[in-house]
């Protein structure tokens, strides 16, 4: 049997919460640490699911980690290349350890098997696949075309420089070529096809790597220059920001509630795109206070939680949340351009569907699109199934701010981001 928790109707009280590391800065941050020509201190890092897998990687790739007190991680990078030139690698359901590892690896060559769950053997790496055999790289698939697991070999230079990718599935393909191409030594010019999705995130990728010394230059999102002679040197401590999407539940608990609702760990200046969603919140009614290392996010009496129509392609991790937020505003509500839900941990907009229908909404679902009309009254106790996806579970956790307990089926399932989620959701109840 699922285990569940079940979560009472809820009030708030003034809230501060400390995020846990943000998962897209802790594995873009130990990958680039890994490869760098001397060592570094990682601090605040996430501890979950996906960063395990990617610390498990660079272990059995040779990468010497020292677990330090406090929770900081020094980092002996291997020079842009890794010791150990055969690895079976397990990556669990982690695309930001699957996908640039798999760049990485094909980019450096050796014999590597790189697998994970049954659902990343359903998640798409063609893209990715085929712009790294235009650089010369031997990767093989060992199950479906165009999905893991993978066999990676060798790889023969063949003198391109020019590599086109798409960037209409997942922005995590151009992160990795991005990541991998360095390793070269070689000047590349990586040109877009099509439309390039999350823009924010291939920003966080091109700011950690200038911290770690290599500039690439973007031409507008459509053209990113790899410098020739590049190589990844690691400043002596690094600080993982909280991670930006796991704010998103607490700033619209602030919302829901009209309780003041703060998270630390992120502030005015992050570099994680995610921090638009309290932009998109103030749109509807919230007030929000931005600090350095801070956001606040309250709902001043007697303002609703106004209905929205948004092309969420820029927040798509965070955007979940809007759909859950979409129950508190009496209106029909939209949220667009976010193809890129069908291929995550779960098919998202299929399964936020058939959720939202338990708690009593009306909802169509489009290719690239949700449309929401919530109830004249929730359904109390919904039991809210998850698909193995922490952002589910997170999501609807938010059900309980609106008058009516709801049940959510295999909570742990949180501990892919954010494992301790559920404990410091309840410390928020008055």
């Amino acid at each position: 049997m699922t285990e569940s928790i079940r979560l009472p109707a809820a009030a708030l009280k003034p809230s501060t919460v400390a995020l846990p590391g943000s998962k897209s800065i802790s594995n873009r941050t130990l990958l680039l640490a890994a490869l760098s020509d001397n060592t570094c201190e990682i601090h605040s890092l996430l501890k979950s699911d996906d960063t395990d897998r990617m610390l498990e990687a660079l272990q059995a790739l040779g990468v010497k980690l020292e677990f330090l007190s406090d929770g900081r991680l020094k980092v002996h990078g291997c020079g842009g290349r890794f010791p150990n030139q055969s690895a079976d690698l397990f990556l669990g359901n982690a695309g930001t350890a699957f996908r640039p590892l798999t760049a990485v690896l094909a980019v450096l060559g050796g014999d590597y098997h790189l697998h994970g769950v049954p659902r990343m053997h359903e998640r798409p790496i063609g893209d990715l696949v085929d712009a790294l055999r235009i650089a010369g790289a031997d990767v093989r698939y060992l199950g479906n075309e165009n999905y893991p697991p993978l066999q990676i070999n060798r790889r023969a230079d063949n003198g391109v420089r020019t590599i086109p990718i798409k960037g209409n599935v997942s922005s995590q393909f151009l992160t990795a070529l991005l990541m991998a191409l360095p390793l070269t030594g070689e000047a590349f010019t990586i040109e877009m096809v099509g439309e390039l999705i999350s823009k924010p995130y291939i920003d966080i990728t091109l700011k950690l790597m200038a911290q770690f010394g290599v500039n690439v230059e973007n031409r507008g999102y459509r053209v990113f220059n790899i410098p020739a002679g590049a190589r990844y040197h690691a400043p002596e401590n690094v600080y993982v920001e909280g991670d930006a999407s796991s704010a998103s539940y607490f700033l619209a608990a602030g919302l829901l509630s009209g309780q003041p609702v703060r998270v630390t760990g992120i502030g005015r200046n992050s570099i994680q795109g995610d921090v638009a969603f309290a932009h998109e919140l103030e749109k509807i009614g919230a007030a929000v206070v931005w600090g350095d290392n801070f956001i606040e996010v309250s709902r001043p009496a007697g303002q609703a939680v106004l209905p929205f129509d948004l092309d969420a392609n820029h927040i798509p991790d965070a955007a979940m949340t809007l759909a859950v937020v979409a129950l508190a505003t009496g209106a029909p509500c939209s949220l667009r351009n976010i193809g890129s839900w069908r291929v995550k941990e779960t098919d998202r907009i299929a399964a936020m569907a058939a959720e939202l229908r338990k708690v009593g909404a009306t909802v169509v679902e489009e290719p690239e699109a949700i449309r929401i009309t919530p109830p004249a009254a929730l359904t109390p106790n919904a039991e809210i199934d998850t698909y193995d996806d922490h952002r589910m579970a997170m999501c609807f956790s938010l059900v309980s701010l609106l008058g009516v307990p709801v049940v959510i089926n295999d909570p742990k399932c949180t501990h892919k981001t954010f494992p301790t989620y559920f404990d410091v959701f309840a410390s928020l109840r008055k």
